[in-house]
């Protein structure tokens, strides 16, 4: 039985508002994975940063934030995170093609120590906390 023209356009109507609802459903799964990947990306980093500092744990808010201000949000921190990323992606660029495709990095590779992590130069490091608390 043919159908008229009234009733095809009634069809396309029903497959456009489905097609709607699936592209509506679709878009709130994506963003709740993306809400679910970063609460376990943020309690993941926040337990690596707890594990290698256990006295993080008792300090409040706004001296986690100082401190974070102070230890990362510097020239010194940034270089550190570039030189991190870019030996990262210079060791794993042949496995990176694998991992990215499943929405997951590689583990990077532990950076050199430097002078200032191994505890040489804690002098500057020691003035500058004194004359920030004090």
């Amino acid at each position: 039985m043919a159908k008229t023209k009234i009733d095809k356009i009634a069809s396309i109507d029903e497959e456009m508002k489905q097609l709607a609802a699936q592209r509506t459903k679709l878009i709130q799964a994506h963003r709740e994975q993306e809400r679910k990947d970063r609460t376990k990306r943020l309690c993941a980093r926040h337990g690596l940063l707890e594990k290698m500092l256990p006295e993080i744990i008792t300090v409040t808010d706004e001296q986690f934030q100082a401190f974070l201000e102070r230890a990362v949000t510097n020239s010194y921190g940034r270089e550190i995170l570039k030189k991190i990323i870019a030996q990262d992606s210079t060791a794993t660029a042949p496995q990176g093609a694998g991992t990215a495709a499943q929405g997951k990095t590689a583990p990077a590779a532990k950076p050199p120590q430097t002078a200032q992590e191994s505890g040489e130069g804690e002098d500057t490091d020691k003035g500058e906390s004194a004359r920030v608390s004090g």
